[in-house]
């Protein structure tokens, strides 16, 4: 493990713990459960997970990365910390290729890039009762590699690396550096300005808004027109039958 000194552009009041290997950056952010802000980032995940459990490809050169908080709100503004992950994500993008366009953002928290997915993250919380005392957002960026097609469900969408879409090789630890960065950034909005400017900013970056999309939960498929996000985060389907609010679901182009 390492602590060693942030380098130049860290945001100040955030510690940074670098790993060699470890089972996944979210766990360990939960043993961990810092008293104050902390990037978490390995170069190998040996128990990698997305969302639903889902394990996550992780091979050395891509980021494996874990934000550990201790957020004051509620569960349902704290989970709205998702939105500020995507948009620092793609900043931190932008930034480091210096191309405005390419990257796009697919609901609920995923990143693309020419089409093909780029990046994920995934929140998870723990605590006692109604209190949450440690939030991960866990963060994986496939910079020099993807997985192939067979190790992504069939319907899902293509994975794409930074490098194969881009030609730019960028290290992990300066990926970190930048996305700590942008982060620090949307964390102040957040905490000082609310969802608002948030839900903006992530609509104006929005992946098929306006075009149709599928949207799969545990029990239901649901096919309609993508009109937004409401002040919830909750995506806003336009049905043959009926306009729907659907707080959580599968998105499929």
């Amino acid at each position: 493990m390492s602590t060693n000194a942030a380098p130049s552009g860290w945001p100040q009041g955030v510690a940074r713990i670098l790993l060699d290997t470890v089972d996944s950056t979210n766990a360990y952010a939960a043993r961990l459960a810092p008293d104050s802000p902390t990037w978490i980032m390995a170069a190998e995940q040996t128990g990698g997970r997305g969302r639903r459990g889902r394990p996550w490809s992780s091979p050395r050169g891509n980021l494996y990365a874990t934000l550990a908080l201790q957020p004051t709100e509620s569960a349902d503004q704290v989970a709205l910390r998702s939105f500020a992950a995507a948009l620092a994500l793609r900043d931190a993008c932008v930034s480091l290729t210096n191309l405005t366009t390419g990257f796009a953002l697919k609901w609920p928290n995923d990143v693309l890039l020419n089409g093909g997915k780029l990046a994920g993250i995934l929140l998870e919380s723990s605590g006692t009762g109604q209190r949450i005392q440690t939030l991960a957002i866990g963060t994986g960026v496939n910079l020099i590699a993807a997985p192939t097609a067979d190790q992504v469900e069939p319907t899902a969408t293509p994975p794409v690396s930074l490098l194969g879409e881009t030609g730019t090789r960028v290290t992990p630890e300066a990926f970190l550096t930048a996305l700590a960065r942008a982060y620090a950034h949307w964390e102040i909005i957040f905490t000082t300005q609310g969802f608002a400017p948030l839900r903006t900013e992530w609509l104006s970056h929005a992946a098929r808004i306006g075009e149709p999309i599928t949207a799969r939960t545990g029990h239901d498929t649901q096919t309609g027109i993508f009109e937004t996000i409401d002040d919830t985060g909750a995506l806003i389907l336009q049905t043959p039958h009926a306009r729907r609010a659907i707080p959580a679901a599968e998105i499929f182009f």
